[in-house]
This record gives structure tokens, C-alpha cells and sequence, in this order.
């Protein structure tokens, strides 16, 4: 919010000024009763291995991360490209293989990974797309650089927490929407269905029915689930609803089955076809995926856009936006070892105090090490998994991260966060939504801002020119 010279930064100039206005116990008053809207809500999450807590209710701060226009159309533009990227790679792996034949990525990398799906060698999805919806990772450092820290290409989560923070935050202070010109999110989900019906397949007639495939209400992002599928209008599913006949994916009504011809699923590839993948998936669809060759349904994902977040692969990105844009990436990558390669093995055994180390395949915060923050003990049993299994792992430095204000008992203070806009890709445009959700860690001086490691989201604004 404030300068070195303790001036406010100009985006948030008039948040300041009313801020200057405003009596703490008031503004601790409205933070209550927005922990109470969420409450009543139940905007919840469920926090796995925890058998005392397995849901929890998604600390919220009421002080908006707040970006200029001029900011926002640099990192829309990067994050455009590299959306355009990742989809031509997908497209490239899964049939002519040109970058791995032209060594921009190696081989071993795309074909040992257990992301990379070989049932999906030959089969392009309707419109060409692949993943129809994106959350990437942003931070700023302390110098003012955007990076990305991770491409959520599967099944990424926390609109929904985007969207109530937003209808929270109008509810609360209408009086800041009208003394500062933010542009709209409230509009995704009307985005989302015109997005996902953009992409039905060829021979859909009509108006495409689309539905939501959720694993089921103990999943830790069932809520999310059940408000996308109900703000768009269309029915939230479990595999149980679903079977295949004539050739397509029908679903249980009242009516008997009717098919559909989009499915939004939030169901991982291992479970998502019993006959394909996992023989014992309770959560999928048996045969969905013949009818997918067969091009006669749309995934939303695309079934092996894992490969594509993979976080090894992550540290190829640089190359694959230019191999497939023929520009330089406008988003650069956080500099990251990958610890399958002896010599960097080598380095981050060495510096792993200095470190942070993520699994290849992890999300949520778990399984990582923050080196700064880990003591000899905790350092020393890491190193172990880092010696078992390499492949496993990549490293990479401590960012000095930007900071943004959270309310305290004293007012203020400075907490780390990141970003996660969300990007809609159809066959004819690439739409990102002007914010997305500011993750924020709520302990003072921690690096991890996800919600499963005790962190909260605030509302983020996005301002017109």
C-alpha cells in the first residue's frame, strides 16, 4: 500500500484515503461479519490427514490486494502467451512430438512421466483445446518482477473463493466500489458455460448441455464444485449419475438419460475411466473415455494436461514459449533446479537451508520444504527423500516476495502473498478474468500463502485506466 516514503502507492490512493477515515473496531466489526457470511455459506475447504479438522472455514481479509491497469495488461499479456504455449504444447506431445524431436525437451522427460497419458497419443479434442480452464501462479518479488511460480493446467481451484470474496466485499464497503473504478469478476461463471459450450463437440445440436463432474461432497473442493454448477445453471454430477449409451455420455434425470455433450470434470485422470485407467475408480466413467475418442463429448480439462503443470516440465517453460510463440517469454520462470540432474542434486543438497524444494507432481503446499524456515532435523530427513528418489524433486531459491496489507489488532501489517488469475480458453478466444485470488500467508514473515498450510485469500481489484 505504502511507498519507502510512507506514501501510498497510487492504485491504492483512495483505498488509503478512506482507510485514514475509518476506526479500527469498525472495520474488525465488518471483518466478523464477513466470517459469518462465509460461515452461514459454507464456504469451507476440507484439510486432508487432519481428523480433527477435516473442514475448515477459509480465513478471509478484508483489505483488497489492489493493481493498476498499466500492471494488469503486462501480466494479462504474459500470461496470454504462455496459455497459448502450453496449449500447442500439449497438441505437440500428443501427436508430432516437434520439440522433443528438435531438443528443447528431452524425451525421457514427456515419456517417463507419470502425467504423460499414451491413451491420449492421437486424439485432439474438439476446438483443438485442451486446457479450457487455467489457474497460473504469479508472485512479485520485492523488485517490482512478476514470475510465475506454476501453471495449474488440470483441475485448478479457488474461483469460487474469488467470487464470494468479491460478493462479500460489495455487500460490506459498496461505497469503495463507487470511489474506485474495479472491474468486474462476478461475471465468470456466464464466461465459464459460454466458454465450455464453445467447445462442444462438432455434432452437438442445439444448445450443448454441459454438466460439472465432482468426486463427491468429501472432496476438499466439493463446495466449489457445487457453486460452480449451480451459477452456471447446470447439473453437478457424481460418476454413479453417468453411464454411456449409444455411443454417448448420458445422465440420470427424472426423464431417464439424456446426453451430454460437455463435462466439466473435477475428477483426476486416474479415475476418471475404470476401462482405462484405475480398474477400481468408483468416481468415474466407465467407457467415457471411447466416447472421447470417438469424439462424441467434451473434457473439460482434457484428460493428460497434467503433463503440462508437471513442475520439472515447469522448468522447461522458457524454451516452450518460444519454441511454439517465436517470442521470448514475457512472464519469466522462478530459477529452478531439477534435482534428476546429478550436478543439481548435487547443489541443492548442498544449499538446502537456502531452499525451497516442491515434489514434481505436489499441490496444496504439501510435501515441500522451505528451507529458511526448517530446522537442521527437518533438513537432514528431507535430504534422504532427495537421495531415494531425485526425480522426484526440483529446488528452487527463497524469493523475496512482494507483501500486501492484512488487518491486525494494531491496524496493518505487511503479509507475503501470490496470485492465481484465471484464464477460459475456447477455440476462438483467451479470456482472463481481471483478478483472480490473492492468496496471502497470514503468519507474519511465512512464504506459504496456501489455505491447507494456514493461509487466506483477500479480494483482488483490478482497476480501469
Amino acid at each position: 500500500m505504502l511507498t519507502a516514503e510512507n506514501e501510498p502507492r497510487q492504485p491504492y490512493k483512495n483505498y488509503h484515503d478512506w482507510y485514514s477515515n475509518q476506526k479500527i473496531s469498525d472495520l474488525f466489526r465488518k471483518s466478523r461479519e464477513a466470517e459469518s457470511v462465509f460461515r452461514k455459506t459454507g464456504i469451507t475447504f476440507a484439510v486432508y490427514g487432519k481428523e480433527d479438522a477435516s473442514e475448515r472455514l477459509i480465513p478471509f481479509d478484508i483489505v483488497p490486494r489492489i493493481i493498476s491497469g498499466p500492471e494488469w495488461r503486462r501480466l494479462s499479456q504474459g500470461i496470454e502467451q504462455r496459455v497459448a504455449a502450453l496449449n500447442a504444447f500439449l497438441d505437440d506431445i500428443y501427436h508430432k512430438q516437434e520439440i522433443i524431436k528438435a531438443g528443447r525437451v528431452p524425451r525421457q522427460l514427456i515419456e517417463k512421466n507419470d502425467a504423460f497419458l499414451p491413451q491420449m497419443i492421437g486424439v485432439r479434442p474438439p476446438g483443438g483445446v485442451y486446457t479450457h480452464i487455467i489457474g497460473t501462479d504469479i508472485v512479485r518479488t520485492g523488485e517490482n518482477q512478476f514470475y510465475v511460480l506454476e501453471d495449474n493446467a488440470r483441475t485448478p481451484s479457488g474461483v469460487s473463493y474469488m467470487l464470494e470474496n468479491r460478493e462479500t466485499m460489495m455487500q460490506m464497503f459498496p461505497e469503495l466500489f463507487y470511489q474506485n473504478k474495479v472491474r468486474p469478476v462476478e461475471n465468470y461463471p456466464k464466461l465459464l458455460r459460454r466458454s465450455l459450450s464453445g467447445v462442444a463437440p462438432p455434432g452437438c445440436m442445439g444448445k450443448p448441455r454441459v454438466a460439472v463432474l465432482t468426486p463427491g461432497s468429501y472432496n476438499s473442493a466439493y463446495y466449489e464444485h457445487a457453486y460452480l454448477a449451480d451459477q452456471m445453471g447446470v447439473e453437478l454430477v457424481e460418476g454413479s449419475d453417468l453411464r454411456v449409451i449409444d455411443g454417448k455420455v448420458a445422465m440420470r434425470t427424472t426423464q431417464g438419460y439424456e446426453a451430454i455433450d460437455v463435462l466439466y470434470r473435477r475428477v483426476d485422470d486416474d479415475y476418471l475411466d475404470p476401462l482405462t485407467f484405475n480398474p477400481d475408480s468408483a468416481l468415474g466413467v466407465a467407457g467415457i473415455m471411447d466416447v472421447y475418442r470417438a469424439g462424441n463429448i467434451t473434457i473439460a480439462n482434457a484428460p493428460g494436461t497434467g503433463i503440462a503443470d508437471d513442475k520439472a516440465i515447469y522448468s522447461y517453460m522458457p524454451d516452450i514459449v518460444e519454441f511454439y510463440t517465436g517470442r521470448k517469454a514475457i512472464l519469466e520462470n522462478v530459477p529452478t533446479w531439477r534435482c534428476s540432474e546429478a550436478d543439481s542434486l548435487t547443489y541443492v543438497l548442498d544449499n538446502l537451508p537456502d531452499l525451497v524444494v516442491k515434489e514434481v507432481h505436489g499441490s496444496g503446499g504439501y510435501g515441500m520444504l522451505v528451507g529458511p524456515t526448517a530446522s537442521k532435523r527437518e533438513c537432514a530427513e528431507f535430504a534422504k527423500k532427495l537421495r531415494a528418489k531425485p526425480d522426484n524433486y526440483i529446488a528452487q531459491p527463497t524469493l523475496s516476495l512482494s507483501t500486501v496489507p492484512i488487518l491486525v489488532k494494531k491496524g496493518i501489517a505487511p503479509r507475503h502473498v501470490d496470485l492465481r488469475p484465471f484464464v477460459l480458453v475456447s477455440s476462438k478466444e483467451i479470456h482472463i478474468i481481471p483478478g483472480g485470488l490473492t492468496r496471502v500467508a497470514l503468519k507474519e514473515g511465512s512464504l506459504v500463502v496456501n489455505s491447507s498450510q494456514g493461509g487466506g485469500t483477500k479480494d483482488t481489484w483490478v482497476l480501469e485506466d
